[in-house]
């Protein structure tokens, strides 16, 4: 009687193990083809796409832009009044500079304490609104190396025209540098930010951008 016992539990453990390997399926799978409860390798998740930054709407950006442009025209009709004016009785004392900084420490060496102020200063001041309004015209013309080129690139046809076509003026590579730097000055303080808010960079820069995404 052991010896059926026995036997029947051996039958029974082998009819057990098949039963399980059939609901198992083929590969260790489930009944009805479900996965095993164990874990497996985990996908990779999915990079959250930053959202793209908005600014105003497209009539805002059209008045900002129609806006800047009327400034600079009163800007370039103050600046041809201030250097293209003729000067006849100045003709004797003036005198063409090529040298980076000669006129600048003549200015700074002169005793007339306003006087210096109006010369460099001034010249700083004329350049300023380029710095303001250049990132109001265009996203392509913001900046800091874009201002600087194209405030240079103006301010350098300026001083040719007044050098080579008005009495009693003189070129002045001074002015230009002068020019420059009150342009760069407006626009770290002011232009840029206006720029930003008027319009917004949608994508990142270059040196951050994924190889093949497009540029904004």
């Amino acid at each position: 009687m052991n010896v059926w016992k026995a036997l029947g539990r051996r039958g029974g453990g082998a009819g057990g193990r098949t039963a399980a390997s059939a609901e198992a399926g083929p590969d260790g799978a489930g009944p009805e083809g479900e996965a095993p409860d164990r874990p497996g390798p985990r996908a990779p998740k999915a990079r959250a796409a930053a959202p793209a930054r908005r600014g105003p709407g497209r009539l805002v950006r059209v008045l900002v832009t129609l806006t800047a442009f009327a400034g600079m025209v009163a800007f370039a009709g103050v600046l041809a009044r201030l250097t293209l004016d003729a000067s006849p009785a100045s003709a004797p004392l003036t005198h063409d500079n090529l040298t980076p900084g000669r006129s600048i420490g003549n200015y700074l060496n002169q005793p007339g304490f306003v006087e210096t102020v109006k010369q460099v200063g001034g010249n700083i001041v004329l350049g300023v609104p380029f710095g303001i309004l250049l990132p109001l015209l265009s996203r392509k013309t913001r900046g800091l190396l874009r201002v600087t080129l194209v405030t240079a690139a103006t301010m350098l046809l300026v001083e040719l025209v007044q050098g080579a076509l008005v009495t009693g003026r003189a070129f002045d590579i001074d002015d230009v540098l002068l020019n420059t730097t009150g342009a760069l000055l407006g626009y770290m303080l002011v232009g840029r930010r206006l720029g930003r808010a008027v319009r917004p960079r949608t994508r990142p820069n270059w040196w951050k951008r994924r190889p093949g995404e497009p540029s904004a």
